[in-house]
């Protein structure tokens, strides 16, 4: 009977996991598009949570605050899930760092971070705008360009395992024209301001990266 019961909390257990992580995932759905809409200004905790179909006291619970909720949206869109695992720990990033060939990866750095701004361009075109109005979010925007940048540095630290750069560049500049060239600012211009494709993105990336880093 004992075991019987330890079943039946284990299930229960994982059924209420699964709720909750619905549960923020509808809410941070709902954010996104009410950020998009309206603005992160004018979008109200109240209106988040008749988006997302939930009380107003449930996205306070989860999220502390508004600022909470767009930082949880960036977080999980950069990731792709919420998985408590590290964006270098990731298979992508993992693939990149391990190939031993120069070229190889820069090709499969361009399609992984392809994917991640794809998933996240959009909200920190969110965030870059309310940055403009807000004094916390532009902090928080702004240490997050900074680890954006220490992964470009990792980036250029597993390039030179490989091999040297193009002209005996060093590893902060190769970052430094990775995390320029690889940003949600560019991305925004291709993607949307001249419509290009996903596909011919990706492509244009890993080719610049290859022309301008590598021997």
């Amino acid at each position: 009977m004992a075991n019987v019961k330890g079943q039946r909390r284990r299930y229960d257990s994982v059924l209420r996991q699964e709720q909750a992580r619905q549960t923020r995932a509808r809410i941070l759905d709902a954010a996104q598009k009410l950020f998009a809409d309206r603005g992160f200004a004018n979008a109200t905790m109240g209106a988040i949570a008749s988006g997302a179909g939930v009380a107003t006291d449930t996205v306070y619970a989860t999220f502390r605050n508004k600022q909470g909720v767009l930082h949880a949206l960036l977080d999980v869109r950069v990731a792709g899930d919420e998985l408590p695992i590290g964006v270098l720990d990731r298979e992508g990033p993992q693939a990149v760092k391990v190939d031993r060939s120069q070229a190889r990866q820069v090709a499969r750095f361009a399609e992984d971070v392809t994917g991640i701004l794809e998933r996240a361009r959009p909200v920190d075109d969110i965030m870059r705008g309310a940055a403009a109005v807000d004094p916390d979010i532009a902090a928080l925007r702004s240490r997050m360009q900074e680890g954006r940048y220490d992964n470009m540095r990792q980036l250029a630290s597993w390039l030179t395992a490989n091999g040297p750069l193009r002209d005996g560049m060093s590893e902060a500049d190769a970052a430094t024209i990775a995390w320029a060239v690889a940003s949600p600012e560019v991305h925004g211009l291709l993607r949307v301001g001249r419509g290009w494709t996903q596909e011919r993105y990706r492509d244009w990336l890993a080719a610049t990266l290859t022309r301008t880093l590598l021997p």
